[in-house]
């Protein structure tokens, strides 16, 4: 292993007397820093769009999308997936996979992320198949554990996508689409949860906010399908039916009661004017998707 050719473990010298700085100094230059973040992960927009568009290909046809980290990426793939649910109403579409499982999520499981049967084995476990999509993030591009894991999904004809946060990676190699957001040397010299982290956090949400969007998960920019288990959430519910079908506040939120709380199958209600049932049932003939739900009314002879 040459930690010298990579990025992420340089020593940047303009970050070499930190540890003189006062809190307000230290706060400034981290801002400034994260500042390059967005650009590189804009400069490597050719790469990711492609990837995100084979993953949603895959979703529509019923595929899963993988997150496959060791560290601070498999912790952030687990966050990105924890999310899906209460913001999508969906489950098991979005699954983080963490070197050294559920107890790695807090406590640091030693050595495993060197073990390349551990990574395939994690695959295996998971039931990948062809329809599915396997992102494996590794800041260095080289995690063992990482690697193999692709390897193995694309060896299962699920779709292999490698981001790392260095160039020319041996997880690259073993994708079908490399991407490579190159964020330069960290603050603390290899502390990759820093820039790359965020990187990998802005990336992430891509990928599972963009797919979602394509799956007809929100109506325009409103998050249709949010899972309404609160009141504040119940009460976002209400004036979304509010403002797409312009009932008054009480009939809204009696039709959501009725409806179990779905947005959709409440606002098909009321556009449409049919009951609970037909509404779920003229959605499911368009795949859950309440625009074309919505046009296909406006089509109908």
């Amino acid at each position: 292993m040459n930690l010298d050719t990579l990025t992420t473990e340089a020593a940047d010298p303009r970050f070499a007397l930190v540890d003189t700085l006062g809190v307000g100094e230290l706060a400034a230059l981290m801002n400034e820093t994260d500042q390059s973040v967005p650009l590189a992960v804009r400069d490597a927009l050719d790469q990711i769009v492609p990837a995100i568009e084979g993953v949603s290909d895959r979703m529509r046809h019923g595929g899963r999308l993988f997150y496959v980290g060791a560290g601070t990426p498999g912790r952030i793939g687990v966050l990105d997936a924890s999310e899906v649910p209460p913001t999508f109403s969906t489950t098991g579409r979005v699954i983080g996979i963490m070197a050294g499982g559920q107890k790695a999520i807090v406590d640091a499981v030693e050595g495993i992320e060197d073990s390349e049967e551990a990574g395939a084995a994690a695959i295996d476990e998971a039931g990948v198949g062809p329809l599915d999509s396997v992102v494996g993030v590794a800041a260095s591009g080289r995690t063992p554990f990482v690697v193999a894991a692709v390897r193995r999904a694309r060896e299962l004809g699920a779709l292999g996508i490698g981001f790392s946060c260095n160039s020319g990676t041996a997880l690259s190699a073993a994708s079908e689409h490399p991407i490579e957001v190159i964020v330069g040397p960290e603050l603390v010299s290899g502390s990759t949860r820093l820039k790359a982290g965020t990187a990998q956090k802005l990336v992430l949400n891509m990928f599972s906010t963009i797919a979602m969007v394509r799956l007809g998960k929100t109506y325009g920019n409103l998050m249709i399908d949010v899972n309404a288990s609160n009141s504040k959430l119940r009460e976002r519910a209400t004036r979304m039916v509010m403002q797409l079908t312009g009932a008054s506040h009480e009939v809204a939120r009696a039709t959501l009661e009725s409806a179990d709380y779905a947005v959709p199958v409440a606002v098909v209600v009321l556009r449409r004017g049919t009951d609970v049932a037909g509404a779920r049932a003229a959605l499911a003939a368009v795949g859950g998707r309440l625009r074309d739900a919505l046009e296909s009314e406006a089509t109908a002879p």
